[in-house]
């Protein structure tokens, strides 16, 4: 099965390429996430965290309307 699929690929002119393209996107992608991450204010994070232990009148600024 493993021989037809290599063979497959090795005449794929160009082929070489992909797995070097998978590895830039794969990598640039949790460097990103990491930059992000750092770059975020405690400030923020602090927030977000304490967000589900905040009642629901605390959280919303206009009332609900109950129809």
């Amino acid at each position: 099965m493993l021989k037809f699929i290599k063979h497959n690929m090795e005449t794929i002119i160009g082929i070489e390429i992909f797995p070097l393209i998978s590895f830039i996107i794969f990598f640039s992608f949790f460097v990103g996430l990491i930059i992000y991450v750092i770059a975020l204010s405690k400030r923020h994070v602090a927030d977000m965290s304490a967000m589900p232990l905040q009642s629901e009148e605390s959280t919303t600024s206009t009332p609900k309307n109950d129809l």
